[in-house]
């Protein structure tokens, strides 16, 4: 008799279809309701799998998210090396930290993963990658006058996605070869005048 073992609740048979079932309520959930909102448990019983299965898989909630787009690491290991960074410096050290991945031996992975989020059928699947993850850390850290923050980061950041499109994915010159010191050098103060310098009176 076989009917007791083909269908125990919660499971699914298979790693890599157990994985993938994973990896696609992951991506629906945090689509609709962003990272913090995202459960651990909400997404397994999305998969139909036991909320055990998604730690053994996948580990944090993070590391979920950076499976479910193809991240070849945890971004949040990158934004950590900003926080001792006075908030005065941290437009070099954001283009240092990002830009250095990049041109790391995992910047093929990087590439393709940021054409995937670029080109999601899901648009809030990449907004919930760049307001809930790598812009959580750094918005109340620039946020003077209270009320700024989020602007601040986000014209930071939408400044450092187009350079990071003109150096790795349309390859323009000089900045597809500078090194990566001068293009801190150069980049760094923008980024910075975002964080921390005068914005327009919009009173």
């Amino acid at each position: 008799m076989t009917s007791g073992n083909t269908a125990r609740s919660g499971r699914r048979p298979g790693n890599s279809g157990t994985r993938e079932a994973i990896l696609q309520a992951a991506r629906v959930r945090f689509a609709e309701v962003g990272f913090d909102k995202a459960s651990i448990r909400s997404i397994a019983i999305a998969a139909g799998v036991d909320p055990a299965l998604v730690h053994h898989y996948f580990g944090t909630k993070a590391e979920l998210l950076a499976a479910a787009l193809q991240l070849p690491i945890d971004p949040r290991i990158v934004l950590a090396q900003l926080a001792t960074v006075p908030a005065d410096n941290l437009g070099e050290a954001l283009v240092r930290a990002v830009v250095g991945v990049w041109d790391s031996p995992l910047g093929v992975q990087a590439i393709a993963a940021f054409r995937s989020v670029l080109g999601t059928a899901d648009p809030a699947l990449a907004r919930t990658f760049i307001l809930d993850i790598v812009l959580k850390e750094i918005q109340p850290r620039v946020d003077t006058p209270p009320g700024t923050g989020a602007k601040r980061s986000v014209l930071a950041a939408s400044q450092l996605a187009g350079i990071l499109v003109a150096r790795k994915i349309v390859q323009i010159e000089p900045i597809a070869s500078m090194p990566l010191e001068e293009l801190v050098a150069l980049v760094g103060p923008t980024l910075q005048r975002y964080f921390t310098g005068d914005l327009p009176d919009q009173g």
